[in-house]
């Protein structure tokens, strides 16, 4: 990787000259007289990219918002100015819907697991996990449930058994976020050339899990909040969604802990998350069986039997009619207008 004369590079801390932590990333990508930078954190108008020895403040072109880019984008950089010359494509992309009709919230690029962090204690609660599941199954990430503070419960088996329970052949691992034990148990994931983000709601351990996961170059730690008393839930500590690099060569990128997650345009998660009801559907006697009262329901039968869980269903029910009545429809030629989309009856 080569600079400008001048240009300063803060050197992180265990990587030599020779070593590029990028090239692990997008060897494959080159362009005459430009370098190759990763967003690491996002301010209101500037970017701040890695180049794999350190950070850049980047500089953006007349009338490009920040808004248009996540955190985990690769760009291309004019060495010679420090201003973005483009954005490379994305491979998978995590984002939310807002309130209203603002524009989609940009979680993170380029992710290829989400660890989708809860607490062995009241924040454990499977249908917002479910939320969560649906998102990365609809970016094409692969989830797994990091449950945290086991240090805490004499028995983590009931929220190991619920977890697995969410989705089909679905990773879940127990940890102690202030050990070096987690290291081990999450490394499959966080290898060379590889990312991993974390999501969750507040004070579930994500910050513990990153200064564990990614020792401060700095040497100052992320902040962690302590536990409270009233509720055995965690302090919110994470403002803003930023990346860092990991033991191991991987990197992994922090989010802040999201208070709503409505679900939209997430019909292939969706089914994904649900493949147990989606498989029992093709047996029923109507195509479309709401699964409600009619006669011949394949999904109300195994209700009856046993087989599947009523609380199950009704979740799965309550995030599709959500599904339906957030996601745009396109309509006529130019596929630009936007129409209500009826509530349907499953």
């Amino acid at each position: 990787m080569k600079y400008r004369k001048g240009l300063r590079l803060v050197m992180r801390r265990g990587y030599g000259a020779a070593h590029d932590p990028l090239k692990a990333f997008c060897s494959d990508i080159t362009e005459a007289g430009l370098a190759k930078m990763r967003i690491a954190t996002i301010h209101r108008s500037r970017l701040i990219a890695e180049t794999g020895f350190g950070t850049e403040r980047v500089g953006l072109p007349e009338g490009v918002a920040t808004t248009a880019f996540a955190v985990g984008d690769w760009v291309l950089v004019d060495p010679a100015t420090l201003v973005l010359v483009r954005r490379l494509e994305r491979n998978t992309l995590l984002e939310r819907r807002t309130e209203g009709d603002r524009p989609r919230q940009l979680i993170a690029a380029n992710v290829d697991t989400v660890f989708i962090v809860t607490s062995c204690n009241d924040d454990f609660n499977p249908a917002r996990l479910e939320r969560y599941l649906a998102l990365a199954n609809e970016a094409g990430t692969v989830p797994v449930i990091v449950l945290t503070k086991i240090d805490t419960v004499p028995d983590t088996a009931p929220y190991l058994q619920q977890a697995k329970k969410l989705q089909l052949d679905l990773d879940v691992v127990l940890v102690n976020a202030t050990t070096a034990e987690a290291v081990k148990v999450l490394a499959p994931w966080c290898g060379e050339g590889r990312t991993v983000a974390l999501v969750g709601s507040s004070g579930v351990g994500k910050s513990t899990l990153l200064n564990i996961l990614s020792p401060s170059s700095s040497g100052e730690a992320q902040p962690t909040g302590p536990i409270r008393a009233s509720d055995d839930k965690g302090r919110h500590t994470t403002t803003s969604r930023s990346l860092h690099p990991v033991v191991g060569g991987g990197w992994v990128i922090d989010t802040p802990g999201m208070r709503t997650l409505q679900v939209s345009d997430v019909s292939s998660g969706l089914d994904v998350l649900f493949a147990e009801i989606v498989e029992l559907a093709h047996g029923c006697r109507f195509r479309d069986c709401t699964h409600s009262v009619e006669p011949g329901c394949a999904v109300q039968a195994a209700i009856g039997e046993g087989t599947l869980d009523r609380e199950r269903l009704d979740r799965w029910r309550k995030l599709s009619n959500e599904n339906l009545a957030n996601t745009r429809q396109s309509s006529g030629p130019r596929k630009d207008k936007t129409s209500k989309v009826r509530r349907n009856r499953l």
